[in-house]
């Protein structure tokens, strides 16, 4: 069965720092790109950055500077470090994953999400 399982959020506060797991299953994980996107309250889902599988990144203006992702492929897992976060970073988190060869918006798996809240 194909999974993607995020953890990591949580309630934080404004300048603070936050890092987000994403576990694969169920394929060949280092044949994926792994994408981070969010979606806030009554906004559309918003692309955060993705990794390809050597770990070349890619980041959101929004982001860039503040967050990194990085992959594990022993462990299959993907990681979005976040700092110096943000009101406006409250959403929730989800993870996908793409397979290395499909265009950029046709991601294959999505994780379930999980929230993160920062307050001012």
């Amino acid at each position: 069965q194909r999974q993607l399982v995020e953890s990591g959020g949580g309630l934080v506060q404004a300048g603070d720092s936050l890092r987000l797991s994403c576990t694969a299953s169920g394929f060949t994980f280092s044949n994926y790109i792994m994408g981070w996107f969010r979606q806030a309250p009554g906004k559309e889902r918003e692309f955060v950055g993705r990794i390809v599988g050597y770990g070349n990144t890619f980041y959101a203006d929004s982001v860039k500077g503040r967050f990194t992702i990085s992959r594990d492929n022993i462990k299959n897992t993907v990681y979005l470090q976040m700092n110096s976060l943000k009101p406006e970073d409250t959403a929730v988190y989800f993870c996908a994953a793409r397979f290395w060869s499909k265009a950029v918006s046709e991601y294959d798996y999505w994780g379930q999400g999980t929230q993160v809240t920062v307050s001012s």
